[in-house]
């Protein structure tokens, strides 16, 4: 299957936030403390469309949208953006797909930020295994109150 990257629009709101919800539902992270109960879950088209902020969806050939990635900014740390709504749905897991995505999302964050943070799930294996392959590295803490006190692994990269 063949996929194609763009920057989110309004008409994609409803699908991302579908793939985020059933994916934190597939980990067990169907709960507050994490992205589940984000307030903008579904208004990612305007959330993601100031300086510094952006998003991207990854669809297919028939126009479903199968995975997005998100780049944000944070208020208390200004030179470091956070890895945002990193999610896949099953089908396009191995395909590379994600590789691109975040390759697309850092190349973004290269012209606005030092580092990039993202926090994550102990239980999320797969995704440790790659954000390690792609040069983060593992902290002990929260770099920022997110908001996502559940989440429970730490990685920073320096851009």
């Amino acid at each position: 299957m063949e996929y194609r990257i763009r920057e989110i629009e309004e008409r994609d709101n409803k699908a991302v936030e579908q793939i985020v919800r059933y994916c934190l539902k597939e980990f067990g992270a169907d709960h507050e403390g994490c992205a589940w109960t984000d307030p903008y879950l579904g208004r990612f088209s305007q959330v993601y469309s100031t300086r510094g902020n952006r998003y991207w969806v990854a669809e297919d050939t028939q126009g479903k949208i199968v995975g997005g990635v998100g780049v944000g900014s944070f208020e208390e740390a200004p030179e470091i953006c956070e890895l945002q709504k990193m999610y896949c749905l099953p089908e396009a897991r191995g395909t590379g797909i994600a590789h691109l995505l975040l390759q697309t999302a850092l190349t973004y964050a290269k012209d606005y930020y030092r580092q990039c943070y993202l926090e994550t799930f102990g239980n999320m294996i797969a995704a440790q295994k790659f954000y390690d392959k792609h040069g983060f590295y593992r902290i002990q803490n929260p770099l920022v109150d997110t908001g996502h006190y559940t989440c429970d692994v730490f990685y920073l990269k320096d851009l």
